[in-house]
């Protein structure tokens, strides 16, 4: 049986005893569970990040495998549910705070005060603008992590992150919206979560520049 003590102490030996222990005690909220924020949420677990704050109000549907970290005996279920299920069994040490809500302009000002950084992942590009319209106005000190762009068969390598605010940054290629003939492919939106999860990442060890 992997303890506590066990599961830190090899992680330390990977990142470093400071900065696993600054994972350790980040609180991180993730907005939208699906291509991006399973994926950010469980690169963060991996990472021995200490709390992870995961909302999302939508159910597992089978279209949401190609990309998304569920698997089929899941379907049904709420995502953030099911996603606690799944980051337990990566990093049982991770305190997850699981909300199956919609975040609304009313809520928004409200739910992220125990987190430390806040990180968008929806796939609509309403929801983005009022999540990071929300958060910039209710906690213009909090690091605010977002995407825009992950979309088709483009090269990974115009995906990227810019630092767009004082504490505001965001990651993908700006462009790509995903449409009948321009697919979201797995590899695509995994490389955009993997700028968001490292942006986060970077932020919890103290960097400030994208």
């Amino acid at each position: 049986m992997v303890t506590r003590e066990a599961f830190y102490r090899a992680l330390a030996a990977k990142h470093g005893e400071a900065l696993q222990a600054k994972f350790a005690a980040a609180r991180v909220a993730v907005c939208g569970l699906g291509g991006l924020g399973s994926n950010v949420a469980t690169a963060l677990a991996r990472a021995g990040v200490g709390r992870l704050h995961v909302i999302d109000f939508d159910r597992v549907e089978i279209t949401n495998l190609n990309r998304q970290q569920y698997a089929v005996s899941q379907i049904g279920q709420p995502k953030a549910e099911a996603l606690r299920e799944n980051l337990a069994a990566v990093n049982p040490f991770c305190e997850v705070l699981a909300e199956a809500v919609r975040i609304t302009e009313t809520n928004v000002a409200a739910l992220f005060a125990e987190d430390d950084v806040i990180c968008e992942a929806f796939d609509n590009a309403e929801a983005k603008a009022m999540l990071v319209n929300g958060v910039l106005a209710a906690y213009p000190g909090k690091p605010l992590v977002a995407a825009s762009g992950m979309a088709g068969l483009g090269s990974p390598n115009t995906i990227r992150t810019r630092k767009v605010g004082n504490r505001f940054f965001l990651c993908g290629d700006g462009v790509s919206e995903a449409g009948r003939d321009i697919p979201l492919l797995s590899a695509r939106v995994l490389a955009c979560a993997a700028h968001e999860a490292a942006t986060i990442l970077r932020l919890i060890a103290g960097e400030t520049e994208a």
